[in-house]
């Protein structure tokens, strides 16, 4: 009997991905994420054509963050490295413990201190990761890093590793093959602003069009396939109002919002992810962190999907662009929510009503109920 199950996304896409035959694939079954269409919330919002999220939370760690992961390690492994490093607002942290552990090889992570939700940090822990907490934000671990990598045996793969986008466009081609076509519309957070340039990068290699969000083949397209897609979406990037320097058009040095995936002022990708909005004729817009949290639970309650605080941005992106007019009518919208809500439960549980504790009787239980009913 033949062995048919799915692998991981870099067997799947090997031929639009720099791989070889001989190359060892360092793998988790990452991708093939679910499209799950919105059937209540545009309702609400007034929108009448459908609506999709692509949910990367159901990733092996959680997050969209295992897609490029898989494509770094496995390249780290290819060039002989026995060790990789990264700095992480968590969800990097954990992917890279993770698939270091698969490899076999050693992971080191810097975080911030205290700026990390406890779910992404116990991840890394429990992956074998060396967790080093500095005393600086994520733009201070970035720079470490960058350092670091250049003076030791350590392999970076954070967005800067151009591998990583590689593993990351993927996500583009999931897209495409869910719906026959790209979207109109394809909207995410920003934070780092890899992932923008990496859909990107999908979206055009997909239409057969150069791109400028590449960090690995300078304009000339490595993987000229057969094309997947007759357009290329509009894509929109959503950035918390405390750190937003898309928004600001340079750097923020004290970045702060509650969605900590997102809470960075040094974006690594800032050229790519210029590049990325320009070319695809879309936008970056901002949303505090009030609206970041009730489109959290907006979308946990309306449809059953729970996010972590940086995926709603998009849902709350979403809500405010709808209601502006900034989407044409008739168009197919596609959201990333790029990590699951369990990532932070602290803040899920902090903006949400206590258990009710009463006695082990049915009348009691039956009166609350009776209340809800």
């Amino acid at each position: 009997m033949s062995n048919s199950h799915y692998t991981g996304l870099i067997n799947k896409y090997r031929e639009r991905l720099p791989v070889s035959d001989s190359t060892r694939v360092i793998s988790l079954n990452e991708g093939n994420t679910p499209m799950i269409e919105l059937k209540n919330l545009p309702a609400q919002l007034g929108w009448k054509q459908q609506i999709f999220c692509k949910f990367e939370g159901l990733n092996p760690t959680g997050s969209f963050k295992d897609r490029g992961m898989t494509m770094a390690v496995t390249k780290a492994v290819e060039s002989g490295a026995k060790a990789i490093i990264c700095a992480s607002t968590g969800n990097t942290s954990a992917a890279a413990a993770a698939y270091a552990a698969r490899a076999g090889i050693k992971s080191f992570v810097l975080i911030p201190d205290g700026k990390i939700a406890l779910g992404k940090l116990s991840q890394a822990m429990m992956h074998g990761a060396t967790v080093i907490q500095i005393r600086g934000n994520f733009d201070d671990g970035m720079r470490l890093v960058q350092e670091l990598s250049s003076s030791m045996p350590l392999n970076l793969v954070n967005s800067i590793n151009p591998y990583r986008l590689q593993g990351q466009k993927t996500i583009s081609f999931e897209v495409i093959e869910a719906l026959g076509d790209a979207p109109d519309y394809h909207v995410m957070p920003v934070g780092n602003a890899g992932n923008i340039s990496a859909h990107w990068i999908g979206y055009s290699e997909a239409a057969g069009k150069p791109c400028g969000s590449c960090n690995l083949c300078d304009g000339t397209c490595a993987y000229p396939g057969s094309k997947l897609s007759t357009k290329r979406p509009k894509l929109v990037g959503y950035q918390a109002s405390g750190a937003a320097p898309f928004l600001r058009e340079s750097m923020v040095d004290q970045p702060e919002t509650v969605a900590t995936a997102i809470r960075i002022g040094h974006p690594v990708s800032w050229d790519l992810a210029w590049a990325a909005q320009k070319e695809s004729g879309g936008w970056f817009e901002e949303c505090s962190d009030d609206e970041i949290l009730s489109a959290q639970k907006l979308l946990a309650k309306c449809e059953g999907i729970f996010c972590e605080p940086a995926s709603a941005i998009t849902i709350a992106g979403l809500c405010k662009d709808i209601a502006e007019g900034r989407f044409k009518e008739n168009s197919k919208i596609v959201c990333t929510l790029t990590g699951h809500g369990l990532k932070d439960p602290d803040t899920a549980i902090a903006q949400s009503d206590a258990p009710v504790l009463v006695n082990a009787e049915q009348d009691e239980i039956g009166a609350i109920i009776s209340q809800h009913l």
